[in-house]
C-alpha cells in the first residue's frame, strides 16, 4: 500500500481516470447554483445532476473531479477523531456510458495495482444492495467482483439504508451502490460482524454508485432515461488510511494547520488530553473549512442567515476554542493563511481572494469580541435578577441565543462565582430551537434536488435578465453572489454597497420585461472560457464545467455562461416583477422576484 500525500493522491486519481478516457472537470463552487434544496454542496454529484438527468455535459460522457464539499448538520461532532465540516471528494462520473462492468473493474484496478494504490485485495471487503420491493438484489455487482478475484466471503448484502444512493431531497436521481471497505485489522465485534457495524473493523474507502432510478413525488421509484455512475471517495479519509493514521487530523492535510495553532498557543497537540486535543481539532476543521467558504467564487460572508449564518457559527466556534488553547486575540488569520498556503495549487480562487478572507475573519473575530463584552454585561444583569442560587435556563439560553454568549462561558462563569446553572432547561430551550430550525430545514428540502421543469427555466432565464439589468443601471461591476430558484420565485445575491432605491428596481424592471415583450430566442453555444471570455459573457470564468462551457445568450440584453435549464424565448416568461430588496451579509444585496401570467 502506498503511502501518498494529500497532493499525490488527488492527481493519481485524475491521471487514472483520464487514462480511462475521462475529462478532468473543475470543482463547482460550495454554493450550489440555483439549487434551493441544500445551503452547500454536499456531495460530488450534486452540481452534475442535470447531466444525470440526461442534459448534455459539454465536456462529454467520462468526467472526473475533485470537488469541494460541506456538510454542516453534525458541527457539534467535529472534535472527535473523524468528524470534519469541509472535505474533498474524489469522483469519476458515466453520463450514460459504461456501467457497471467497467465501474467495478476500474475500481478494483486503482484499489490493487501496484501501479496505483497498491491495496493488498485481501485488505478489501465489499458491500452489495440486497434487493427490496422497489429494485432486485444485485448479483451481477457481486459477481464482478468476484471477476476480479474477490472471494465471496469478502462480499456482503446490505439493505436500503447502507447500499443505496439518494435522492438527496424527496426527489430524484438515485440507485443502489457498492461499497469498498479496508480491513483495519480490529477485533471482529461478534459472529454477526459485517461492514454495516460501527465497531471500526471496517473503514469505507470508496463508493460506487449505479444510477438508474428516478424518485418520483408519489414515492414510486422510475428508471432514468439514462444508467449513470456516481462515484465517491473521501480524500481525507483516503489518505488517513494511506499514511496508516487513526484520525485524520494526523495527517498532512492537518498537519501545518495544527502546527500554526501549536505555535500560536504554546501548546502541543502530541500527548496533549483528549479536551485539548479536541480544541486543536476544532479550531483545525472550522477556520479549513471558514477559509474555503470565504475563498469560494462565490465568496460567502458572515452573517445571520443561510450559508453566512453557518460561517459565523464555525467562525465562533474556532475563536471561543482557540481561546482555550491560549491563542491570543485577533490571531486566527494566520491559521487561516496557512490554510490558503497549503491549497492554494489546487484551488487557486483561495490565492485570489486572500485578502478577502483575512479581511473577513478579522472583521468577524472583532464582532465577536464585542460580543463577548457585551454577554458579560448581560450576565451580569442575569446574577443580579437570579432567584436564589441558580441561572435559569430560559435565561441562560437567552444569552446564547439573543447576545450570542456561549453556553460554555455562562457555565464557566457561574463556576467561578460559586453559583449554578440549569443546563437541563437550557438543553431543553436549545432542543426547542433546534427543532424548529429542522421544521425550516425540511421545508427547504421538500422540492428534492433543483427542479428543472418549465416554470424554473423560466426563472433561470429572468435570472440572467435581471443580473443585465442590474449591471446597467447600478454600473457595470455587478456579479452573482448567490442564487436561489424555486418554481415560485427567484431569488439573486449580488455584490453592491448599498440599498438599491426603488426608482433604480423599477428601472431594472423596465429592463427586464422590455427583452420579454421583444420576444427573442435564446441561444446557446458550446466555447472555450476564453472564448467566452472575448466574446464578453459574464460567469464565473473558473468553471466547473472544465474548459468547454455553455453560453446562454438573449441577443441585445445577456451572454452569460450557465449550466441551465432554460426558456427557449423570452415571450415565456411572462411579467417581471420585484418583491423585494434587502441586505443578505456584508456588500451583498439580495433580490427576490416572480414571474407572472
Amino acid at each position: 500500500m502506498k503511502n501518498l500525500t494529500s497532493n499525490e493522491l488527488r492527481e493519481m486519481y485524475l491521471e487514472f481516470f483520464k487514462s480511462k478516457g475521462h475529462a478532468v472537470i473543475r470543482s463547482a463552487s460550495l454554493i450550489p447554483e440555483n439549487d434551493p434544496t441544500v445551503l452547500f454542496t454536499t456531495a460530488g454529484m450534486h452540481p452534475l445532476v442535470p447531466y444525470l438527468m440526461g442534459e448534455k455535459h459539454p465536456a462529454g460522457t467520462r468526467l472526473t473531479d475533485v470537488q469541494k464539499c460541506v456538510r454542516t448538520g453534525d458541527i457539534d461532532e467535529v472534535g472527535d477523531e473523524s468528524h470534519c465540516t469541509f472535505f474533498e471528494m474524489l469522483g469519476n462520473w458515466s453520463l450514460g456510458d459504461y456501467f457497471k462492468e467497467d465501474a467495478i473493474a476500474w475500481s478494483f484496478e486503482f484499489l490493487t495495482s501496484e501501479k496505483w494504490l497498491g491495496i493488498d485485495k485481501e485488505k478489501l471487503y465489499f458491500t452489495c444492495f440486497e434487493g427490496d420491493e422497489n429494485a432486485p438484489r444485485d448479483t451481477v455487482a457481486a459477481e464482478l467482483w468476484m471477476k476480479q478475484g474477490v472471494s465471496e466471503d469478502h462480499i456482503f448484502y446490505l439493505g436500503k439504508k447502507d447500499n443505496w444512493w439518494g435522492p438527496a431531497g424527496q426527489t430524484g436521481p438515485c440507485g443502489p451502490d457498492t461499497e469498498m471497505f479496508i480491513d483495519t485489522g480490529k477485533k471482529a465485534c461478534g459472529p454477526d460482524c459485517n461492514p454495516s457495524c460501527s465497531c471500526g473493523k471496517y473503514l469505507e474507502i470508496w463508493n460506487d454508485v449505479f444510477m438508474e432510478y428516478n424518485k418520483q413525488q408519489d414515492g414510486s421509484y422510475v428508471p432514468l432515461s439514462q444508467k449513470n455512475v456516481d462515484t465517491g471517495m473521501g480524500l481525507d479519509r483516503t489518505i488517513a488510511i494511506l499514511q496508516g493514521k487513526g484520525s485524520v487530523y494526523e495527517t498532512d492535510v492537518f498537519a501545518p494547520i495544527i502546527a500554526k495553532a501549536e505555535e500560536l498557543s504554546g501548546e502541543k497537540y502530541d500527548g496533549a488530553d483528549e479536551e485539548t486535543r479536541r480544541a486543536f481539532r476544532i479550531v483545525a476543521d472550522h477556520m479549513r473549512c471558514a477559509t474555503f467558504m470565504i475563498g469560494d467564487e462565490r465568496g460567502i460572508t458572515p452573517s445571520n442567515v443561510d450559508q453566512g449564518y453557518v460561517l459565523r457559527r464555525l467562525l465562533r466556534r474556532a475563536i471561543r476554542f482557540a481561546g482555550k488553547l491560549g491563542v491570543p486575540e485577533n490571531r486566527l488569520t494566520e491559521i487561516a493563511q496557512v490554510v490558503i498556503d497549503k491549497y492554494s495549487h489546487a484551488y487557486p480562487e483561495l490565492q485570489q481572494n486572500e485578502k478577502r478572507i483575512i479581511d473577513e475573519i478579522a472583521k468577524e473575530e472583532d464582532r465577536f469580541q464585542k460580543t463577548i463584552k457585551q454577554g458579560l454585561k448581560e450576565f451580569e444583569k442575569v446574577v443580579e435578577k437570579m432567584q436564589g442560587d441558580t441561572i435559569d435556563g430560559k435565561s441562560a439560553f437567552r444569552l446564547y441565543d439573543t447576545f450570542g454568549f456561549p453556553i460554555e462561558f455562562t457555565l464557566e462563569l457561574a463556576t467561578e462565582r460559586g453559583i449554578k446553572v440549569d443546563k437541563a432547561g437550557f438543553d431543553e430551550a436549545f432542543k426547542h430551537h433546534q427543532e424548529l430550525s429542522h421544521a425550516g430545514a425540511e421545508q427547504r428540502f421538500a422540492g428534492g434536488l433543483a427542479d428543472t421543469g418549465e416554470q424554473t427555466a423560466r426563472l433561470h432565464t429572468a435570472t440572467h435578465l435581471l443580473l443585465a439589468g442590474l449591471n446597467k443601471v447600478l454600473g457595470g461591476d455587478i456579479s452573482q453572489k448567490g442564487s436561489n430558484i424555486t418554481a415560485e420565485r427567484l431569488r439573486f445575491d449580488f455584490n453592491f454597497p448599498r440599498k438599491v432605491e426603488r426608482d433604480e428596481l423599477d428601472q431594472v424592471e423596465t429592463f427586464v420585461n422590455e427583452a420579454i415583450a421583444a420576444g427573442i430566442d435564446i441561444a446557446m453555444e458550446e466555447m472555450t472560457v476564453d472564448e467566452a471570455r472575448e466574446k464578453g459573457a459574464t460567469g464565473v470564468f473558473e468553471s466547473k464545467y472544465g474548459e468547454v462551457v455553455k453560453v446562454y445568450t438573449v441577443p441585445g440584453y445577456s451572454m452569460e455562461i450557465c449550466g441551465g435549464p432554460h426558456a427557449k424565448n423570452t415571450a415565456e416568461l411572462g411579467k417581471f416583477k420585484i418583491k423585494k430588496e434587502q441586505s443578505s451579509s456584508s456588500g451583498v444585496r439580495r433580490i427576490k422576484a416572480v414571474l407572472s401570467n
